[in-house]
């Protein structure tokens, strides 16, 4: 069953090691199949050394495995919550990395301070507020991905144009329309959230950019007429 899909879930999974996003098992790629509403997700707790497609979960939008020997990922709930309110997304990832993680820690935004951010992140990088004890008490996962939603819908946020989010004082998720790109926009987001550390070292009274030029930058890539890269 999916055997396409287990595939390149386990090769997004894979790339997270690849590209240093990963501390020993700390990190999760899901994809879903949008025909007939199954995800695909990494087991949780086994190892990136030791993974293979055939390893891969299938779980139904109700968190009910499909398929598979082991147990899917603990994040589980909150990937399918996200799948649930936005047909656009057909992938998610959800690492630890260490720079991104140290943003959420802080419950900080990740601020718009040039080009490199607004390539892919139209606007400040929103971090979510931290969850009621009842919250984390009671289906933590599930609640992990409502309050996702909640930032973005109280924010006016278009998922399609913030990939991306830090979940307070625990780590971020990141989004695309496959397992691909939602790695993709995990390791630019990385990259983000160091430059805009190490912005703030150099001088900490930094302010945000103007944002005609994240318009500017993020539409011409990724806009109705954009013109970035080859037609």
């Amino acid at each position: 069953m999916l055997e396409t899909l287990k595939r390149k879930v386990c090769e997004a999974n894979i790339e997270l090691q690849q590209k240093g996003l990963i501390t020993y098992t700390w990190g999760n790629v899901s994809g879903i199949d949008r025909t007939q509403n199954l995800v695909v997700i990494k087991p949780s707790g086994v190892s990136y050394d030791e993974l293979t497609y055939d390893k891969m979960v299938v779980v139904d939008l109700d968190g009910n495995k499909v398929e598979g020997d082991l147990s899917p990922s603990s994040d589980t709930a909150t990937h399918l919550e996200l799948y649930k309110k936005y047909p656009s997304i057909g992938g998610i990832t959800h690492t630890h990395s260490n720079n991104a993680t140290s943003w959420a820690q802080a419950g900080r935004n990740i601020p718009f301070f040039g080009t490199t951010h607004a390539d892919y992140f139209h606007g400040d990088i929103p971090c979510t507020r931290m969850l009621t004890a009842e919250e984390i008490n009671t289906e933590y996962e599930k609640n992990t991905g409502l309050v996702i939603i909640e930032t973005l819908e109280n924010n006016n946020i278009d998922p399609v144009e913030m990939p991306a989010i830090l979940c307070c004082s625990h780590g971020p998720f990141t989004w695309g329309k496959d397992a691909a790109e939602a790695v993709h926009n995990a390791v630019v987001l990385e990259e983000v959230a160091e430059m805009a550390m190490k912005t703030l070292l150099i001088s900490p009274r930094t302010e945000r950019a103007p944002q005609v030029l994240s318009d500017k930058h993020y539409f011409r890539k990724h806009g109705a007429n954009a013109y970035y890269g080859q037609k």
